[in-house]
């Protein structure tokens, strides 16, 4: 469905034109960082190698910080029944429903690989020309450059990544 083959140095070996195939997991991330221009029709090129992903839509809603999530149909779903299970009592529910559907909005591809993103979100996200798009694994990010520079400095802080990292068994025992 998504990406079959990992195209990277550190796989393929040195002038290596062979494929390996991955993970079936790994197959279905978004991975990786974009730079793409949103044309003045609100018109956002996806990256090519996130497209087949895409081929049944994907649901574009406001992010956790000031950028855009991009959920494929399925993640889209698989949330909104989450969301769904939550009490209507409960005002912290509610505000969750309303922030995930007032900002959510149906999209497709069109020929050139293409989605548009309506008015509102480019405006809440402070997206104008220029954007950045960052894999997340299961979805994608979109931001504007002004926003997302502090976060890519907050990702290349080693310190602060030794701690994050932390919490996972990543030794060479964990790996097997």
């Amino acid at each position: 469905m998504w990406e079959k083959v990992v195209n990277s140095g550190a796989l393929w070996g040195a002038g290596s034109s062979r494929r390996l195939a991955v993970n079936p997991m790994v197959e279905q991330m978004f991975l990786g960082q974009y730079a793409h221009v949103i044309d003045d029709k609100g018109r956002l090129t996806i990256p090519s190698k996130y497209r087949d992903a895409l081929a049944g839509g994907a649901y574009v809603c406001q992010g956790f910080e000031r950028n855009l999530m991009v959920l494929t149909p399925e993640v889209f779903r698989n949330i909104s029944r989450s969301v769904s299970k939550m009490s209507l009592t409960d005002p912290t529910s509610r505000q969750l429903k309303r922030l995930m559907y007032s900002t959510a909005d149906y999209v497709e591809l069109d020929s050139a690989g293409r989605i548009r993103i309506p008015t509102f979100l480019r405006e809440l996200a402070g997206l104008e020309s220029e954007t950045i798009v960052a894999g997340v694994g299961e979805y994608f990010e979109i931001w504007s450059p002004d926003a997302w520079t502090p976060q890519a400095d907050i990702l290349k802080d080693s310190e602060a990544n030794t701690q994050r990292f932390a919490a996972l068994d990543i030794s060479s025992q964990g790996a097997n």
